[in-house]
């Protein structure tokens, strides 16, 4: 049981968890139980380049994947699996039937915005609870980071206007959506129509109403009425069914109907067509009726370019509705994130790949802040190094396969989002071309690299 009164959310059950993983993974498992092979390892869990057009990375998934280790465990029917394939020997397999992760994560906190080539995230434990804990770690890790950097850059586009997700029907899976729905709420929208999601994470439920409500009235006219009577207090009209203008002059009756009966209308919502056009022609529409207080609401095929593209224009929409585009990060659907061993046995280790070298050691991420409080530059240094200055970044949340912190509260880790966006500077938020946030080495952590790639490439034969 974690720290936290309620029990986690797994992706399946835990019994199950240890098969979610590739199948090499098992393989190499294996081979260092056969080969005694146990020493303690630590891995790195970093992105390599930014996806297009990002300029920095949100943090999310940190503690599934802790929650998943926890759990990480092979039941009987797993078992049983692994032996049918031929590939395993009886004694690993009854090694499997014991086993749990007994070893610890250093992580930052959930929120916490990051940058390429630091560590999110570094496991050390026995080889192989280290080697198995890669996949899990990565899928829980890398997903929710894509889709809550996206999110944050909506809620930049948007300047302050609500946004909502609405992305459910259209994500890769029910799992998929409800960590979109997180996601995104940590990211700083407002609400879902995800109603699981908005059970499970306590997020504000939202909805309006589809094209099929509005056709399976006679008339425009007589849906609208049917829904504001039923919900007199919260009813967003959809306006584009048909045609959006005599939408617009539909819901006005309906509002004026609404207030003889003491009540307002919430708003309207446009779902296709220039949004620009149509918003401003239907705020004319509703402010021509003193409709002031009726919100403009705009879904369909939004995303933060589009957004911002509206909102630069000063198109007179209210709220915003986002799905497919954010649900699948669809200009960027993943990232270059990798989990890379950087010691074993107390032996720094590294990779010299071109172009996918990796930094040796266990490490930490030292974030230096101006005289105004903003994000200057970080620093990646050895977790054993103690500089004068910079806020070490990872912290301690698993120690023997159980967690030292509780899970983050929703609501904290959402403002930290919000705290960790208004340091970072407009040039590193922009949506196109932003610039790179200065991350660089210590002198440490450069010499033993340097000491390493020497050893290394001198025993080339």
């Amino acid at each position: 049981m974690t720290l936290s009164s309620q029990p986690p959310y797994l992706p399946l059950p835990a019994g199950e968890i240890g098969l979610l993983t590739d199948l090499y993974e098992l393989t190499m498992a294996q081979s260092y139980f056969s080969e005694g092979i146990a020493g303690g390892a630590t891995f790195s869990m970093y992105v390599r380049e930014y996806p297009p057009d990002r300029g920095y990375l949100v943090a999310a998934g940190i503690d599934d994947a802790l929650d998943c280790l926890e759990a990480l465990s092979f039941d009987t029917d797993s078992i049983e699996y692994l032996r049918s394939t031929g590939i395993f020997t009886a004694d690993f397999l009854e090694y499997l039937r014991d086993f749990r992760f007994t070893g610890s994560v250093r992580a930052m906190p959930e929120g916490s915005l990051f940058f390429a080539h630091e560590p999110v995230l570094e496991v050390t434990g026995p080889v192989i609870a280290a080697q198995l804990a890669e996949t899990i770690v990565m899928n829980q890790v890398q997903y929710q980071t894509l889709l809550a950097t996206k999110s944050a850059r909506c809620v930049d586009a948007a300047r302050g206007r609500p946004i909502a997700d609405f992305a459910a029907r259209r994500t890769h899976g029910s799992e998929a959506s409800l960590k979109m729905a997180r996601a995104s709420y940590l990211a700083g929208f407002g609400a879902t129509s995800n109603v699981l999601a908005a059970r499970r994470y306590g997020i504000p439920p939202t909805g309006t109403m589809a094209h099929s409500y509005i056709t399976s009235f006679d008339s425009e006219i007589e849906a609208f009425r049917a829904y504001s009577r039923m919900f007199p207090d919260r009813s967003i009209l959809l306006l584009d069914t048909y045609d959006t203008v005599n939408g617009a002059h539909a819901a006005v009756k309906v509002a004026r109907e609404m207030e003889s009966d003491g009540h307002r209308l919430t708003g309207v919502r446009l779902d296709s067509g220039d949004f620009d056009a149509l918003s401003r022609q239907v705020r004319r529409i509703l402010d021509d009726a003193g409709l002031n207080y009726v919100r403009i609401v705009a879904s369909g095929g939004l995303d933060e370019y589009a957004i911002d593209r509206l909102v630069s224009a000063g198109a007179p929409i209210d709220m915003f509705g986002v799905g497919t585009r954010v649900g699948v990060s669809a200009d960027a659907p993943s990232c270059d994130m990798v989990y890379k061993m950087v010691s074993y046995n107390g032996r720094p280790v590294m990779k010299l790949s071109e172009g996918k070298e990796s930094l040796p050691a266990a490490k930490q991420v030292f974030r230096h802040h101006d005289p105004q409080g903003m994000m200057s530059a970080d620093v990646i240094g050895l977790s054993t190094e103690t500089p004068s200055s910079g806020e070490p970044m990872l912290a301690l949340a698993l120690h023997d396969g159980r967690r030292v912190i509780p899970p983050s509260a929703i609501a904290d880790a959402r403002q930290h989002v919000a705290d960790g966006l208004s340091r970072l500077s407009p040039a590193h938020r922009r949506l196109r071309q932003p610039d790179h946030f200065p991350v660089s080495i210590s002198e440490e952590l450069s010499l033993l690299e340097s000491q390493i790639r020497g050893r290394l490439t001198a025993a080339v034969p």
